[in-house]
């Protein structure tokens, strides 16, 4: 009887996870470069057979029951390009293809696809609240003025004067993009190796939407809503049906 309590609680707490995930991609539908999450959970059973050493799901060594309660599996980042948008503002940037600007946070080296960059009072490239852009020599751009042209590999020139060169805007790629770890900050971790974009273009005065589908966003939250109003409709009835039998056994 109390095993129902545990495999409903933890369906409940799932749910709750999925519906904070999906509010996270929806209040980051205007996030210039956010990447949409997708929160994946699967039963403990199947984590006991997989860590026992039994990984064929297919044809499970019988180990006894087990319970049903949903634990975590994984978070899912849909590193899809998003739709890229003219603003005209002089420190916009967006990456048409694959790769990611880095960013020297207090941190270490992070990575984004938010190209809404401004200076800093030292006259650095910067992603506000984060850090500096970093370049393809892996250095800090340093700017005298924002009155800068660009072209599509990212270098960056004085408006006035073509031949003041400030450096090149860095682009990184990795052979998973599923190697990145989202930090609390909003940008990515990375745990394998990066390298130089080859085939990315770097637009000018753009910046790269969130790539979150609202209506999908929707979709899943009205599903987990229902869930979630099932689950606690059934575990009222499990207290009540736990209550009585408790009350029937002290009259014994």
């Amino acid at each position: 009887m109390t095993r129902g309590f545990y495999d409903l609680t933890s369906g409940m707490l799932s749910q709750t996870r999925r519906l904070d995930v999906v509010g996270n991609n929806m209040t980051n539908l205007t996030t210039a470069g956010y990447k949409q999450e997708t929160y994946t959970d699967t039963t403990f059973q199947e984590v006991l057979l997989s860590r026992t050493g039994n990984v064929d799901k297919s044809n499970p060594a019988p180990i006894g029951q087990a319970s049903y309660m949903l634990v975590p599996s994984e978070m899912y980042i849909n590193h899809d390009q998003g739709i890229v948008e003219e603003t005209g503002l002089t420190l916009d940037f967006a990456i048409y293809g694959d790769g990611y600007f880095a960013i020297e946070t207090d941190n270490g080296v992070e990575y984004t696809r938010n190209g809404n960059f401004s200076l800093d009072n030292e006259g650095y490239l910067y992603l506000p609240n984060h850090g500096r852009v970093l370049g393809m020599d892996q250095q800090p751009i340093h700017l005298d003025t924002d009155y800068i042209e660009a072209d599509d590999a990212g270098r960056i020139y004085n408006a006035a004067d073509e031949t003041l060169y400030y450096g090149q805007i860095g682009v990184f790629t990795f052979a998973d993009p599923q190697q990145l770890v989202k930090n609390e900050s909003g940008l990515f971790g990375a745990n394998g190796q990066q390298a130089a974009a080859s085939n990315a273009q770097v637009m000018w005065k753009n910046l790269e939407n969130s790539n979150v589908d609202m209506i999908q966003e929707m979709s899943r939250m009205m599903t987990a809503q229902r869930a979630l109003q099932g689950a606690s409709t059934v575990l009222k009835l499990y207290d009540g049906v736990l209550t009585k039998a408790t009350s029937d056994v002290g009259r014994l």
